[in-house]
């Protein structure tokens, strides 16, 4: 089911409110706003919000069978990385790339942000696509689907609809072949092993290396000139051809 709103402040936001008010909200529920005026993406930064491309969150209820619920966030890679792939010209499609933990790029630039939020036994996943518009942010290169020379019309209603299709193919796959294969899928359609990264970490220091695939956990493992290898868990990457 997919609820749509005018506006809303967030979301995620709006989820968790209702969670802790004791509503109950099965999986395959999505809210979705056409614009949000207080919009936020991971480490509390603002998501700018302008209607015309997708705001949504959706409600996974963990089961005690479940993978590591962190590892959501690339469950919700993938179905972007699929939505957005499909809506490509043939010729373009090689350019769309997942960079860890959870952004999807294009040409280097970021169309998309995912941001998990938990309460109790249930996860709040908040999913915004830059379809009509990117926004206009310093630190970084942003980028939409009309920018990108679409091959499909960027309608949100539909985009919403296929959006929802993915994300509940790549949760019944998560939840039927586990991590591996998660982590297999997603290294496919990820920046390559062997990419120059360098990773902000949350104490602000900046370390350098060479991707070198996914941990078993899911996190990323960075090889370091020494040819140590470390395991990020947190932290901001950037592809040092991004620039």
């Amino acid at each position: 089911m997919i609820e749509t709103v005018t506006v809303t402040g967030s979301t995620n936001a709006d989820l968790i409110g209702r969670l802790g008010s004791g509503e109950s909200l099965a999986d395959g529920y999505w809210l979705r706003a056409r614009r949000q005026s207080g919009g936020k993406g991971r480490g509390g930064r603002a998501w700018v919000s302008p209607e015309g491309n997708i705001y949504a969150s959706t409600i996974v209820n963990l089961r005690d069978t479940d993978p590591a619920a962190h590892t959501l966030s690339m469950v919700a890679g993938l179905a972007v990385w699929r939505m957005v792939t499909d809506r490509l010209k043939v010729q373009n499609r090689a350019k769309v790339l997942l960079k860890w933990p959870n952004d999807v790029l294009v040409s280097g630039a970021k169309i998309a942000g995912i941001l998990l939020e938990r309460h109790g036994s249930v996860i709040v996943t908040g999913i915004g696509i830059n379809l009509s518009h990117a926004p206009d942010i310093a630190d970084r290169k942003t980028t939409s689907l009309a920018d990108e020379n679409s091959e499909m019309d960027a309608n949100p209603d539909q985009a919403m609809l296929d959006l929802a299709a993915c994300f509940s193919d790549e949760l019944a796959i998560w939840r039927d072949e586990g991590t591996r294969s998660l982590f297999a899928r997603w290294q496919a359609a990820a920046h390559p092993v062997g990419t120059q990264i360098s990773v902000h970490e949350s104490d602000g220091a900046i370390v350098a290396g060479t991707f070198a695939g996914l941990a078993d956990d899911g996190g990323l493992r960075l090889c370091l000139a020494n040819g140590a290898v470390r395991t990020i868990h947190a932290g901001d990457v950037s592809l040092i051809a991004e620039g």
